[in-house]
């Protein structure tokens, strides 16, 4: 058997067998690291990061005088906040939406967070 059709054969028994979410995960972590991105898990508070993944909540948090949009970002090894302070909506962020995002990492509740990220709307396909 050629070396393309095991490997063929292997994906789409691995396909078939395995959860959704794992494969969701495998496949957000690998686009990641193809687009330059690095790893949420592997980024360290005050490091300058570039992380890319699918955002899956948004929520518009007016604690205070001035609002803050939260998304959460996960790119297939863990999940990112991504905070703009003083938003109350940016087009374009939405559950479900791809999204490279650039920034300082923070830790907030033992939880990584950028703050006004620069960022880019990715094709979802």
């Amino acid at each position: 058997m050629s070396k393309t059709g095991g490997g063929y054969w292997k994906r789409l028994v691995r396909s078939l067998t395995s959860d959704v979410a794992e494969l969701d995960a495998e496949d957000l972590s690998d686009r990641s690291q193809a687009s330059g991105a690095q790893r949420a898990s592997e980024c360290q508070c005050g490091q300058e990061a570039v992380v890319l993944g699918r955002v899956r909540s948004v929520e518009l948090c007016p604690k205070t005088s001035a609002p803050t949009l939260e998304a959460e970002l996960y790119d297939g090894t863990e999940g990112v906040t991504l905070v703009w302070l003083g938003r109350r909506r940016i087009a374009g962020i939405e559950p479900g939406r791809i999204v490279k995002a650039r920034g300082r990492i923070a830790v907030r509740d033992g939880r990584k967070v950028l703050y006004n990220p620069y960022y880019e709307l990715q094709n979802t396909a």
